[in-house]
């Protein structure tokens, strides 16, 4: 193994930003820097995806929803994106009985969420780099170290094991949950990183389309089986089949670890989803064959060395996905900092870009977490499903006062999520006191909502 002074994925014309992982968030902001004509370096340790469909990550769906639409069509994209797109504007509750309802996101379909294949969505996007003059892609590219003493990124090319240097200037670290990068800087600066895993993990499993190719449950839906401490979820693909997520403790009575043989696996998914196992011939195997993945929160407290290297996404404030936010949070990431780095020098942008998310990704990591117990327990509670619809009235009565807490996250970009959690806090307290001896919407006292509302609630400008 040799290291050398250049990247063999270098050109003639010296990139000005260097990005390190080419998933979604790293993709899209090499679209957007690019297409201000920064010439850009992107290097991703596994082979192309879009060659190698195997190398292409995790294959779990993902909710694409307004914060995430918004940095799309800001990097001229959405079009091409809009076709992988079924639109989801409700839940579907399956009980243990096999009967389902239908509860609603928002006011009307314009409110949806849309789900959308992790690696269609990221070919897409390399698709769409890959035709900006300005733009190089180094697959088999991986980062082996960051030495912040001498500026320089160390890089191993997968296909000759040689190892080269890249200057430590202006280099994006967009390299997920477990970034060498954020461990880099960590050692290097004492930064304080905090990992926070969940006792709970997920199996990713398949519920196949039926004989002509269509969907066997309604497709423009989020189907969920609250079932307390563990939930079943599916969301649609485009060719009929349904990606099948189950979350469920590591260990435990009911747990990961007590689920390893087909019998009990069998057993388990007659007492609780049986409605889903008639429709899941293959579940022993691919329950069998598919990894436990883990989940966790990232808090770090520093995003940026210097102004030379500047943490992106999952690789500064990865969280877990039980409110769909991940990917839209990441992809709002990429849009604040291109538009700071556009008007800013870029030690300052970084810093500008790091004061201005923190706030906003702490509330999404802990409304994360509370959409998680939401999802698969609080949502079958009759209180909780008459506050969802009072929201929704309280909504078109009094707008711009009240917007439920989930539609300022998912459909209010405009609205920073630290905003909407502080806002969600009153508006819970509210709807709490509406509610107190409530049995129906008829039952609510209206009068005493707006002065509720007028009293706590600013409008929002």
């Amino acid at each position: 193994m040799t290291e050398a002074q250049t990247s063999p994925a270098s050109t003639a014309r010296p990139p000005v930003v260097t990005i390190v992982g080419a998933g979604l968030a790293g993709t899209l902001m090499a679209i957007l820097l690019a297409r201000r004509d920064v010439p850009v370096l992107l290097l991703e340790r596994r082979p192309d995806p879009r060659i190698d469909a195997t190398t292409a990550g995790r294959s779990i769906n993902l909710a694409l929803a307004d914060r995430g639409i918004a940095a799309l069509k800001a990097a001229g994209v959405f079009a091409a994106i809009e076709p992988l797109l079924i639109a989801m504007p409700g839940r579907m509750l399956h009980d243990a009985a096999g009967a389902t309802q239908f509860l609603a996101y928002g006011q009307d379909e314009r409110e949806s969420i849309y789900s959308v294949s992790r690696s269609a969505l990221n070919c897409t996007l390399l698709d769409e780099l890959s035709r900006l003059p300005n733009a190089v892609l180094g697959f088999g590219q991986e980062c082996v170290g960051v030495d912040f003493g001498h500026r320089l990124v160390r890089m191993r090319d997968a296909a000759s094991g040689n190892v080269y240097r890249l200057p430590l200037e202006r280099v994006i670290a967009a390299d997920g949950a477990g970034s060498p990068c954020r461990h880099a800087m960590a050692a290097a600066y004492a930064i304080d990183v905090k990992e926070d895993l969940l006792a709970h993990g997920y199996k990713e499993l398949t519920l196949p389309a039926d004989a002509s190719g269509n969907h066997q449950f309604d497709p423009h839906a989020l189907h969920i089986w609250p079932r307390g401490n563990f939930m079943l979820i599916a969301l649609p693909n485009t060719d009929g089949t349904f990606t099948v997520t189950l979350f469920l403790p590591h260990e435990g009575p009911v747990s990961f670890a007590n689920l390893g043989e087909e019998r009990p696996l069998i057993a388990f998914f007659e007492e609780h989803f049986a409605d889903a196992l008639e429709l899941m011939p293959d579940l022993a195997e691919e329950f069998a064959a598919h990894p436990t993945g883990r989940m966790g929160t990232v808090y770090c407290s520093q995003w940026s060395a210097d102004g030379r290297l500047v943490l992106l996404g999952d690789a500064a404030h990865a969280i877990v996905p039980f409110h769909g936010q991940g990917m839209n949070c990441a992809f709002e990431d990429c849009a604040i900092l291109d538009e700071l780095l556009a008007v800013l020098p870029w030690p300052e942008a970084c810093d500008a870009y790091a004061s201005r998310r923190r706030p906003d990704t702490d509330a999404i990591a802990k409304m994360a977490l509370e959409n998680y117990r939401e999802m698969r327990d609080t949502v079958r509670d009759p209180k909780f499903q008459l506050q969802k619809a009072l929201s929704l009235e309280l909504e078109r009565r009094f707008p711009g006062r009240f917007i439920p807490r989930y539609s300022m996250v998912m459909f209010h970009h405009e609205i920073p999520y630290s905003v909407a959690l502080e806002r969600g806090s009153t508006q819970g307290a509210i709807l709490d006191e509406l509610t107190r001896g409530a049995t129906d919407l008829s039952t609510i006292d209206y009068t005493r909502a707006r002065a509720l509302i007028e009293a706590r609630l600013p409008l929002i400008a």
